[in-house]
């Protein structure tokens, strides 16, 4: 019996910020494909397209129209996923298969800039920072709201990752309940801390700074790497150095310093297959329901849909729908591969 080689033999990895198990199965990476491809966007967008509802001073689906924004501008989402009106509610609490109650919230839209042909690795730095400074009032603002108790920062980048529109922009929802892998992150977080009396972040980053495996990116405030538990090929986490539970935490060299690693991220990940890589991100922080949350440390998630290629991407079905979450590539692979992918966009070589 020979010895177990993490790089080539299938094995599980554990997430302790959620508490579940990823299959990792390095051996299938070579496999050849025969499946889906996707199409590639070619067609270069304009700065400015008349047709778009994101646009300063068009249209919107509610007849509003948009003002003639020159920076980041944030508007009530029109097809709101959360309402804001209260609703009466009687709450059964008897055991029963059927439960159900009603959830308040708060949908906005956050455009990047008024360029439609921008992404954040396109954009400069000191853009990027005015968007940081816009989460920072909105995290505020809607979390001053009493009933919100969860603030959720994201952005859909790509038609793959069912993003409507190209223009740049993300969304934010805030809501009275703590999502459900919010939850479960909460839940580890504040075990460990209670435990410990450290964040299981702060930890965790300074093991993966001595291996230095799959650190892509450090910087001064930041980390960008591959977590050892990465699920999507090439899946990132940006984490802070110091332990700061909310993004209004920030000093203003933070601020700098978390543009700078978003640009230099994403501009990896568009040079990995010269494209507008595609990819679901999100803000990962304290609750905002007043209390005090020493546990949380400020961290946001990139996952990545991309498998080999700018035509083929990885599917979450069969195994991943009905055993658990499955990868080829090894997380230390993908890191090695974005962290030696250049920081200059491939449009500007």
């Amino acid at each position: 019996m020979r010895n177990f080689d993490i790089n080539e033999d299938p094995h599980r990895r554990f997430n302790p910020l959620i508490n579940e198990w990823v299959l990792v199965s390095p051996h299938r990476s070579k496999r050849p494909w025969q499946g889906q491809k996707e199409t590639v966007a070619t067609d270069a967008l304009p700065e400015y397209d008349p047709t778009c509802y994101l646009c300063p001073g068009n249209v919107r689906a509610n007849g509003e129209h948009n003002p003639q924004y020159e920076a980041s501008f944030v508007f009530e989402n029109d097809f709101a996923a959360l309402k804001q009106e209260p609703i009466a509610f009687e709450e059964n609490q008897a055991e029963t298969f059927f439960k159900a109650k009603p959830e308040r919230g708060i949908s906005r839209v956050v455009c990047f800039s008024p360029k439609h042909n921008l992404t954040l690795p396109e954009m400069p730095v000191d853009e990027i920072q005015n968007i940081i400074h816009t989460w920072q009032k909105e995290y505020t603002n809607l979390g001053n709201v009493d009933y919100i108790n969860h603030v959720q920062i994201f952005e859909n980048k790509g038609s793959v990752m069912g993003c409507s529109n190209p223009h740049p922009h993300g969304q934010i929802w805030a809501q009275s309940s703590l999502p459900t892998q919010v939850e479960k992150t909460h839940n580890s977080l504040k075990a460990y801390f209670d435990k410990h009396n450290r964040t299981l972040l702060q930890d965790y980053v300074q093991e993966e700074l001595k291996l230095k495996e799959r650190i892509v990116i450090e910087k001064e405030h930041f980390v960008a790497l591959v977590p050892f538990w990465a699920i999507w090929p090439y899946e990132t986490m940006i984490v802070s150095k110091r332990n700061i539970q909310k993004i209004t935490d920030f000093t203003e060299e933070e601020v700098a310093g978390f543009a700078a690693i978003l640009k230099q991220l994403t501009t990896k990940y568009d040079n990995l297959f010269e494209m507008s890589f595609p990819y679901s991100s999100g803000i990962h922080q304290s609750p905002t329901d007043g209390g005090d949350h020493p546990e949380w440390h400020f961290h946001m998630h990139f996952y990545p849909p991309l498998l080999r290629s700018a035509t083929v991407k990885k599917f979450m079905v069969g195994y991943e729908m009905m055993g658990e979450s499955q990868r080829d590539i090894t997380p230390e692979k993908s890191a090695e591969v974005l962290k030696n992918l250049s920081d200059v966009h491939y449009k500007q070589k």
